[in-house]
Formats: C-alpha cells, structure tokens, sequence
C-alpha cells in the first residue's frame, strides 16, 4: 500500500501524451473525461499518502511534477492548435521556466540550500490556471460557457503576472540575504 500514492502519480503522468493528443484532435469530451480522471487521482495520491503515513520524498517531487506537466502540456496545446492565443501559454509557461531557472541558479549558486516554498500567490495562479483549462475544454466539449472561460482566462492572466512579480520580489530578497550573509 506504500506505493500507491506514487503510482497513482506516475498514472496522472503517464495521462499527459493522450491528453495533448486528445487536445490536439480537439476531441475535448475525451480530455475532459481525462482531465478529470487526472483530477482525481491528484486527490487521491495526497489522501493514501495520508491515510497508509507512506509521504515519501521521491512523491513529494513527483507529484507536483505530474501536475506541471499536465497544465503546461494543456497550455502549450491548447496555443498550437488554436484553442487559445499564443501569448497565454507564452506567459504561463515564461512564469514557470523563469521560477525554474531562478531556483535552478539559487541551488547551484548558493553555499547552502534554501527552502522556495510556494506562495498564496504562486497557488491561486495555479488553481486559475486549471480552472481556465477546465472551463475552456468544458465549452468546447459544450458543457461550460463562454463567459465562465473568458473570466477564467483573465484572473490567469492577472494572478500569474502577479505571482510571477511576486516571486521575482521574493528571489530577490534571498539573493540579497545571501550576500548579507556572505559578508
């Protein structure tokens, strides 16, 4: 039973090509059903680990892995075949490599690891973005409305601008810290 959280991971990972692909053919029942497959095993592999104490370090790296992989993979696919303008994944995508980078630089750089937990902002951008692709399959699938993806796309847009600022500040502040420390 230790494992299960970590498969069920590596499923919702395993998930990703036939989403784009379904996303891709713009067969958006079909991504819907595996979105929310996705969604579900995302609550359930944090429920096991819970419930049989199995957290391990490698699902605590997986799991969010899993996550970005689906909702960048979404974004990106949803730009290349025309389901949403290009500039949207562009900033999504430019947020997250930029946190990577930033992070990456930081631990290579840095005599000493320093813990870059989310912030509320880094989290609501986020639950924005999935909401924003939900919605958007959901009306293309012609379950949602226009409206619901419209204001959806926009609270995107404005929470990761400012989550990106947000961690632009933060980074900043650590690396002013370090050179404090340093002298």
């Amino acid at each position: 039973m230790k494992h299960v959280p970590n498969l069920l991971s590596l499923a919702r990972l395993a998930m990703a090509p036939f989403l784009f692909v379904f996303l891709w053919r713009h067969e958006y029942g079909a991504a819907l059903a595996l979105i929310l497959v996705a969604g579900i095993t995302d609550g359930l592999d944090g429920l096991a680990a819970r419930r049989w104490n199995s957290a391990s370090r490698f699902g605590a790296y997986l799991d969010p892995v899993a996550d970005k992989v689906l909702l960048s993979g979404a974004f990106l696919t949803l730009a290349l075949s025309g389901g949403i303008e290009k500039w949207l994944a562009w900033l999504v995508l430019g947020r997250d490599v930029g946190i990577l980078l930033f992070a990456g630089g930081a631990f290579l750089f840095s005599k000493s690891l320093r813990s870059f937990p989310p912030s509320i902002w880094g989290k609501a951008s986020t639950v924005a973005q999935i909401a924003f692709v939900v919605a958007l399959v959901m009306q293309f699938a012609g379950f949602g409305t226009e409206l619901l993806a419209l204001i959806l796309r926009w609270m995107t847009v404005v929470l990761t601008v400012g989550s990106g600022i947000d961690y632009l500040v933060r980074g900043m502040a650590m690396v002013g810290q370090q050179a404090r420390e340093v002298n």
